[in-house]
């Protein structure tokens, strides 16, 4: 296919679409912008730079039939989720294939629109609730003229952090992580994104290593001088986590308190941790891993200095997260299904990459040391209602062209994922969807970490516990009575399937 052969149209044609439009009619490599669709009475029938206005957009299928090679953008950043859906329905009945969307983050509200940031569309675009929209330039402003480093920047909450930092003026931005493939990725998409005009000329720099290592980093941290630190690398996979449990204690929680520990030496003045409702009431040796990670940034924070502020921001599920359950979803339907659900019951919460970050960056700018603080991620969603909406988005009938398979809860997971403990009691703030939560003073937070250190750790007069998981597993159980009286419970359920099978034998 020559793509100079190929005609676009463009939904939407204020400002977002009209800037779109000229990258469009600069590149001409890309194809020839026919027209554009609009509802607005005052714009149809005018013309931007010799395109022509037609509307209003539910007309569209009656003057074209998308061709092979035709491709649609839509460019209405302010638009809701059901109006996206809508407008995705009329192109699909259009006939057009080929579907691209602008974001709709504050970048493109506020600042200017650019071909770069146009991707194809995806269920997270017409699925849930409309996103918060964020004034970026206000809340970044903290981060003027700071350097600001990412844990973890290659994974998903990390990379669309990194996006966003890209509208805060920092003066670096330091890209770091031990998944090589992953850091590069990212650190082209942000020089792409810059050269072609998106954001500030922010410094951004890559960092291979890891936080393993106490002392290597000490010195990244001493050497960097960061101001801000976002702390999103973890290991996070659950079922996988339950088969290698000393690997997420010593990454998770040995990693994050060497972070702290050198945050807390170079006078770090912002340390903002991303945690999970998997750390409430923990069932899962991850679970546990991010609830100790919470009470070491608390704990960290009574040794702050007045300059500095340790904080912690918990928050559910975020749709389309690498490993998450909808590129999962999407990966079983494109195989021909089945889709594969654990149980009929089984809920989240879910939030968009870009919504949950956008409230982690301004979160960092306002919150105080030694606080703690959830996002609001509104209702729960049940998996398999997700999973029906997911199939009819790629074009098929639940049940009647892609089954729905349930195979049961796998190890460490639950059918509903508590936000907070009673205890926490949120309490809103002066900020819309930022929660604060009531702080748990912990009582076993030294003697845990100093009973565990000899498993994750080699100790020679202690070498038979070295990477012992049964150990592990004892002394986290023996301390954390959730994940005690959650893996009871499915030893005994084990044990009724197998007394069962005896029988049926």
């Amino acid at each position: 296919m020559n793509k100079t052969d190929t005609r676009i149209y463009i939904i939407g044609a204020g400002f977002a679409g009209q800037m779109i439009a000229r990258d469009l009619l600069r590149k001409k490599i890309f194809g020839t912008v026919a027209s554009f669709f609009d509802d607005d009475e005052n714009l149809i029938g005018k013309s931007f730079d010799g395109i022509p206005v037609f509307g209003p957009v539910e007309s569209i299928a009656s003057v074209i039939r998308a061709g092979q090679n035709d491709e649609a953008i839509i460019a209405t950043p302010s638009a809701g989720t059901e109006k996206i859906k809508k407008i995705y329905d009329i192109l699909i009945n259009a006939g057009f294939t080929r579907i691209k969307i602008l974001p709709s983050v504050s970048q493109i509200v506020e600042g200017k629109a650019h071909l770069i940031q146009a991707r194809d569309i995806n269920p997270l675009d017409v699925l849930g609730r409309t996103p918060i929209v964020i004034s970026l330039k206000e809340s970044l402003s903290y981060l003027k003229g700071k350097r600001v480093l990412i844990t973890g920047a290659g994974g998903s909450i990390g990379s669309e952090l990194a996006r966003q930092l890209l509208e805060g003026g920092a003066e670096r931005l330091y890209l770091f992580g031990h998944g090589e493939n992953s850091i590069v990725n990212i650190y082209r998409e942000l020089h792409i994104l810059q050269n072609e005009g998106v954001g500030e000329k922010a410094t951004v720099v890559p960092i291979i290593g890891d936080m393993k290592d106490r002392e290597y980093t000490d010195y990244i941290i001493g050497r960097t001088h960061a101001d801000v630190i976002f702390h999103c690398a973890a290991y996070k996979h659950v079922p996988m986590m339950e088969e290698n449990p000393v690997a997420v204690i010593e990454n998770n929680v040995l990693g994050t308190k060497n972070l702290l520990d050198a945050s807390l030496a170079h006078n770090v003045e912002r340390f903002v941790l991303i945690s999970t409702d998997k750390a409430v009431t923990p069932v899962s040796v991850y679970g546990v891993s991010k609830m100790l990670c919470e009470k070491l940034v608390l704990k960290a924070a009574k040794s702050a200095g007045n300059n500095q502020a340790f904080m912690f921001v918990r928050f559910g599920n975020v749709l389309g997260s690498r490993g998450s359950i909808l590129p999962l979803f999407m990966e079983q339907i494109n195989n021909g299904g089945p889709v594969t659900v654990t149980d009929p019951e089984m809920e989240r919460f879910f939030m968009t990459i870009p919504e949950a970050c956008s409230l982690v960056l301004q979160t960092g700018g306002v919150g105080k040391n030694a606080e703690s603080y959830l996002l609001d991620m509104g209702e729960s969603i049940k998996i398999i209602d997700l999973a029906r909406q997911i199939i009819k988005f790629s074009g098929f009938e639940p049940e009647k062209d892609i089954a729905i398979k349930i195979i049961g809860p796998r190890p460490g997971e639950r059918l509903e994922e508590p936000l907070w403990l009673k205890e926490e009691n949120p309490q809103p703030t002066e900020y819309k969807k930022i929660l604060k939560l009531k702080n748990i003073e912990s009582k076993t937070l030294d003697g845990l970490l100093e009973k565990i250190m000899p498993v994750v750790k080699f100790n020679s007069e202690k070498k038979e516990l070295f990477r012992n998981k049964e150990v592990l597993l004892r002394i986290l159980r023996d301390e954390v009575p959730s994940l005690n009286e959650f893996y009871t419970k499915m030893e005994q359920e084990g044990t009724k399937q197998k007394l069962s099978a005896k029988v049926v034998l």
